[in-house]
């Protein structure tokens, strides 16, 4: 619990200014309502009786509380009630109520909105850290990790650590300082009736434990099942598609309504270790007020005129129990809050933790990739314990060419990957111009590598943002000019808002064709010197196939070209065709070449070329 406050107060450090105000004003809101039982006290008398006793109630206070005691008379004077047609008087003494009543409820607001304020900045960036923690984790993290989990950790989560900062440490705060006020107060001017009152407290420890053991593992569990709800929901929405095609709507819901009954069934489990105790608390309380009567009903004929308790002691004793309850049961749901922020805070700081498998390095080198070589040196790969790629040993010159084919399976998308340092190999080294990538910063390797792949993701913006994606701040004529040269200007201007046009989630009001077209324009954008690419044109038809080619051959001139293709007739004309089989190179040369040497390749061109 300990380790859990300290990392979660790293976030609410910087705004401790305003944090540590809003607690100051809870602990001064605790104080006050000591002072308005007194005044209440006071101004019943008065109006009454004509004169107040309190004063002399604290001098004759029992001797064990007799300091306390007569340092509170001598902080409360002896009133006697103005004449009756005093009016001033009379509504400054009636008015002093509703005065300490707004003083009190200013403290509260101020208490509230300042540590809620805290909260909710520390928890902005708790998010923001976690979510720019996540984009700077390497590919092989998120292809293990599932998407709602990620969302709901970054959502739910920390949405639950919100209320422990902006709630729940101001209440365990605030709300002991109001029981410690109203109880010494009370302890001062009825100790016997007190003391009778709380005998029964000790009790409530009882089920605040039972119930708080239950609590650890259910907390643990909602923040699991609402994940998984998230999840669930994250794949029916974007799978939805499969859904419809295959009739699974009925199987997705099932699968919905059953995760749901789950996170329900913990949540309630929740709620109940929650409200129990404190609906004990009050049963508790009305057992001890019970106490009080039979005891009061016992003792009253025995006992001298003046220390027989009044009808206003027994009021100023009600409303105490009345005030003092709602924090009581505040403080006995904290408890239990702090295992639920507990089981919150170690899936969002575990997150946190993850240490990313692609480091940067200590002292980044420069990388300049224009005309300069690339070099795949003694490579192997493993995917967890399944290799994937064993030494690879590729030349690749300035500006050339290169085509990876082979079988489903056979690492050529993986020798891309290792490239634009989405993974780091087990063994070996990919060098640009003699430079290892790892001692490149990832951001300036990918700086200068574009990618244009089989499924391109589209943002729901404009396709003016979307292309400008390729280099942030570019000019309208540098869009202009990169979707003519992806022969993409010739649909846009079609569109009634142009480059205005928002082509909705992952680009879904456009064909295929167009959508591998704009990711074109975004690469032309980028004017990298090292392009990728991932079998851009192996899901268009054929009259697409034709257009995006255009660009491609387009995009290809002057850079050098990772082409990962099924379809052989798109690298009939690469400088150098490297055919892969299970992780390994098997064959590599130019088509002819390779088509005369009756190998691998000339097996798959065959295949493909038979008819």
């Amino acid at each position: 619990m300990t380790e859990f406050l300290r990392q979660l107060w790293g976030f609410v450090r910087p705004y401790r200014g305003r944090f540590f105000l809003g607690l100051l004003c809870g602990i001064f809101y605790g104080l006050v309502n000591g002072v308005l039982l007194g005044t209440v006290k006071v101004v019943v008398q008065l109006v009454f009786k004509g004169e107040t006793n309190l004063h002399e109630k604290l001098e004759n206070a029992p001797h064990w509380i007799h300091p306390l005691a007569h340092r509170l008379a001598t902080l409360v004077p002896e009133f006697k009630a103005p004449a009756a047609n005093d009016t001033f008087h009379w509504l400054l003494i009636i008015g002093a109520i509703p005065a300490i009543m707004v003083a009190r409820n200013t403290l509260q607001y101020l208490s509230i909105y300042l540590t809620n304020w805290s909260a909710m900045h520390a928890i902005a960036d708790i998010r923001t850290r976690l979510f720019s923690h996540l984009q700077n984790l390497s590919l092989g993290f998120f292809n293990k990790a599932r998407t709602g989990d990620l969302i709901a950790r970054i959502t739910n989560d920390t949405q639950v650590l919100y209320g422990i900062v902006g709630n729940s440490f101001a209440s365990a705060v605030k709300d002991p300082i109001t029981i410690i006020c109203l109880l010494v107060y009370q302890l001062a001017t009825n100790t016997t009736l007190t003391l009778i009152s709380i005998v029964v407290f000790p009790v409530c420890i009882v089920p605040i434990v039972i119930f708080g053991r239950k609590v650890r593992k259910s907390a643990r569990a909602v923040q699991e099942h609402n994940a998984e709800l998230t999840n669930l929901m994250h794949e029916s929405f974007t799978g939805n598609r499969v859904i419809k095609a295959y009739n699974l709507e009925e199987t997705v819901s099932a699968q919905f309504r059953a995760t749901t009954n789950k996170f329900v069934g913990q949540l309630m489990r929740v709620v109940r270790a929650n409200e129990i105790p404190s609906q004990l608390m009050e049963v508790f309380g009305a057992i001890g007020i019970a106490l009080v009567f039979f005891y009061t009903q016992r003792t009253m004929p025995y006992l001298p005129k003046a220390q027989q308790p009044t009808m206003d002691d027994f009021l100023i004793f009600v409303l105490t129990i009345v005030m003092i309850y709602p924090p009581i049961k505040a403080f006995t749901r904290l408890h239990n809050q702090l295992h639920q922020a507990r089981a919150a805070s170690e899936r969002v700081f575990e997150l946190l933790a993850t240490k990313n498998s692609v480091p940067e390095p200590a002292a980044p080198k420069m990388l300049h990739a224009d005309q300069a070589d690339i070099v795949f040196e003694n490579l192997d790969f493993n995917y967890g314990d399944k290799p994937v790629l064993r030494n690879i040993n590729l030349t690749v010159k300035a500006g050339q060419l290169v085509a990876f084919v082979g079988e489903s399976g056979s690492g050529k998308t993986t020798l891309a990957n290792l490239l634009l340092r989405f993974y780091d190999p087990a063994r070996g080294a990919v060098k640009i111009g003699g430079v290892d990538v790892r001692e490149v910063r990832t951001f300036d390797l990918r700086n200068q590598i574009a990618v244009v792949a089989q499924e391109n993701i589209l943002f729901n913006d404009t396709i003016r943002r979307n292309i400008e994606l390729g280099r942030l701040g570019a000019k309208d004529e540098d869009i202009v000019a990169a979707a003519t040269h992806a022969h993409a200007l010739e649909f846009i201007v079609q569109k009634p808002e142009g480059l205005d046009t928002v082509i909705g989630e992952k680009g879904v009001s456009l064909s295929g064709g167009q959508r591998q077209r704009i990711a074109i324009a975004r690469a032309v954008l980028k004017n990298a010197p090292i392009l990728v690419l991932d079998e851009a044109t192996s899901a268009l038809d054929t009259e697409s196939e034709r257009a995006v080619q255009t660009a491609l051959d387009e995009l290809m001139q002057g850079r050098t070209t990772f082409c990962i293709a099924h379809r052989l007739s798109t690298i009939l004309h690469a400088d150098v065709i490297v055919v892969l089989d299970q992780g390994k190179i098997v064959e590599q040369g130019r088509h002819e070449e390779l088509v005369q040497r009756g190998g691998k390749y000339q097996k798959l061109y065959e295949l493909q070329f038979a008819s």
